[in-house]
C-alpha cells in the first residue's frame, strides 16, 4: 500500500512538473484533482502501455526503441482525453510531456514504470 501510495504522490509531482514545463499540458483543479489524473494515468499505463509496446515491436526495433516515447505521448493523449483535469494540446507535446514525466519518475524514484 504504501509503494502504491508512493507511485500516485510521484506520478502527480511528475505530472505537475509536466505542466509547469511544457507549454501545451494544463491541469487544472486543486490537488486532488491532480491525484485523480496521477491515478487514471498509472492505471491507462499499467493497463494499455504493454499492450501498445507489443504491437509497435517493429517500430521499436527499428527506431532503437525512440518509438517508445511516441507510444508515451499517445498514452498522455488518452489520459487527457479521459479526465477534464489534464488538457494536451497536441501530439508533439505529449511526446515532450512524456519525456518530463519519465524524468522525474526515474529522479523522485517511483514505480519507474509509468510513462
Amino acid at each position: 500500500m504504501q509503494r502504491f501510495l508512493l507511485g500516485v504522490f510521484v506520478n502527480a509531482l511528475a505530472l505537475s512538473a509536466a505542466a509547469w514545463l511544457v507549454p501545451g499540458i494544463q491541469l487544472s483543479g486543486g490537488f486532488l484533482d491532480i491525484v485523480v489524473v496521477a491515478l487514471v494515468f498509472g492505471v491507462v499505463n499499467a493497463l494499455l502501455k504493454p499492450i501498445l509496446l507489443l504491437l509497435s515491436l517493429p517500430f521499436l526495433l527499428l527506431t532503437l526503441g525512440l518509438f517508445a516515447l511516441v507510444v508515451n505521448g499517445v498514452l498522455l493523449l488518452l489520459t487527457a482525453g479521459l479526465v477534464a483535469s489534464l488538457s494536451v494540446s497536441g501530439f508533439w507535446a505529449a511526446v515532450l510531456g512524456s519525456i518530463v514525466i519519465s524524468l522525474v519518475t526515474l529522479i523522485l524514484g517511483g514505480t519507474g514504470d509509468d510513462s
